[in-house]
């Protein structure tokens, strides 16, 4: 199974959420001098156009990323500044944005020399507009399954690591999948730092992950959540969270970026932190 585009999904809140988690980490990471092998196992296609007929036909950038820039000026936490620059450069300083980037684009934003990048990305269409794009984002690109081409890559030459996971879900076993593939990875590089994306969902069904999870090996997963205070009836009700092995101060930091995206002056969205395997 294929069909899933995030091109509809595109700057939505659980984006804003995994994309402030992820550039979070990585400006904590790289306040050290040491490399760091960056991998994406869902990666998509890289850049998003907010005008096309798929994000506009569910405008869910509009109470996503698209509010979040209208309130830019009000955001208390400096920790917004990287991830706001970025926006900029990509799209002026207009008063709507046209452009948002994905996944493998912060990652390639924020690389430095000596730092990888490595996109996965199994669909056809999405991964040919992957390629297209890494040829100048100094990207490498492996259109295979992102879980399993992870392990195989891991551990990788560089000291330091730091995983997104973020599958779309559409299949029930995603969720036992995910969890298999961050004990193998976590066996094969214990220090990582790990992001682990899955959607809160009416039916329940990411509470598989979590009882997996909780019940494994892996040590030292924070767990932060968002949820919608005006829910749908069905579907995805909220966007969480689990990074393991954060760094040092992490979370009071994180918790501060989303307290300026919360309540209805915000993106209509309270969250929660907790620690779902201690250290």
């Amino acid at each position: 199974m294929l069909s899933y585009l995030h091109a509809f999904h595109a700057g939505n809140f659980a984006d804003v959420q995994k994309h402030a988690a992820l550039t979070l980490a990585l400006a904590m990471m790289q306040a050290k001098k040491t490399p760091i092998a960056c991998f994406d196992t869902h990666a998509g296609s890289a850049m998003y156009d907010l005008a096309s007929d798929r994000a506009r036909k569910t405008a869910e950038a509009d109470s996503g990323i698209q509010r979040l820039w209208a309130m830019r000026q009000r955001l208390a936490s400096m920790d917004w500044r990287p991830m706001l620059e970025v926006l900029a450069r990509h799209n002026g300083a207009g008063e709507t944005l046209a452009h948002y980037p994905g996944s493998p684009a912060w990652f390639a934003e924020f690389a430095r020399p000596g730092d990888s990048v490595t996109a996965f990305e199994l669909h056809p269409s999405e991964g040919r507009a992957l390629e297209i794009w890494a040829r100048d984002a100094g990207v490498r690109v492996l259109q295979q399954d992102g879980l399993a081409g992870l392990v195989r890559q891991l551990p990788p030459p560089q000291p330091r690591l730091l995983t997104l996971i973020d599958p779309s879900y559409e299949i029930k076993d995603d969720y036992q999948q995910v969890s298999d593939t961050l004990h193998k990875a976590w066996k094969k590089c214990r220090h990582g730092v790990y992001l682990i994306w899955y959607p809160i969902l009416t039916s329940g069904l990411e509470q598989r992950l979590i009882s997996e999870l909780e019940k494994g090996d892996v040590r030292k997963i924070l767990r932060h959540e968002v949820r919608l205070d005006q829910p749908p009836e069905r579907g995805m009700v909220g966007s969480g969270l689990l990074v393991v092995n954060p760094p040092w101060g992490f979370e009071q930091r994180f918790m501060a970026m989303m307290d300026d995206v919360q309540g209805d002056a915000g993106l209509g969205l309270s969250q929660s932190l907790s620690w779902l395997v201690p250290e």
